[in-house]
């Protein structure tokens, strides 16, 4: 007789998106999780996605501050869908789901993502190669406009102070372009 093995319930993923912290919602356990939208809360759950290999991950497209977590999530090798928000409040409303708030946003994305199961496309090999290294190069801009602007701080010189926050404007320059490419990648590739 063979031993009935029991296959893991496949999870779908919410992801509230604003311009400073992520609401993650997991279906069908309700496990909310909340992370800064940063380098650093990206990464984290990234990473902790990963291990869990959802079924699916949802999230609205939010004027852009939803372009670094997709194209992280997409280089993961994560199921990734940016959706309409107003198909998921048409969604919201049919589900009798009024009220609005960020944890219940991220909740209604992960029904929606279990219920609806919109599809989502993988990123050619070579689109996501692309992606990854503006991610990289993006968190290396952001990296050394940290140290720089903690060096202005130390530096005591005003002629040093004045060379770095001339170093500062041209890293905030290349960060922008870089977040451009980031954001004209994202909304050429087949996510």
């Amino acid at each position: 007789m063979m031993k009935k093995v029991n296959k893991p319930t496949p999870s779908f993923v919410g992801i509230d998106v604003s311009k400073h912290r992520l609401d993650v919602y997991l279906r069908p356990d309700g496990t909310k999780l909340t992370c800064a939208n940063d380098s650093g809360g990206i990464s984290t759950l990234s990473e902790h996605l990963s291990s869990l290999s959802p079924a699916l991950v949802v999230l609205e497209a939010t004027g852009g501050y939803e372009i670094q977590l997709t194209t992280a999530l997409v280089s993961a090798g994560l199921p990734v869908v940016v959706v309409n928000p107003r198909q998921v409040r048409h969604f919201a409303r049919a589900a009798g789901q009024l009220a609005k708030t960020d944890t219940l946003d991220a909740r209604v994305l992960a029904l929606f993502a279990e219920r609806m199961k919109p599809e989502a496309r993988r990123i050619p090999d070579e689109q996501a190669r692309a992606l990854a290294e503006l991610v990289t190069r993006r968190r290396q801009l952001v990296d050394m406009i940290t140290a720089e602007g903690n060096r202005r701080r130390e530096a005591r010189e005003t002629k040093v102070q004045e060379r770095i926050a001339v170093h500062l404007r041209w890293l905030r320059e290349e960060l922008a372009a870089i977040e451009s490419d980031l954001d004209t990648a994202i909304k050429s590739s087949v996510v």
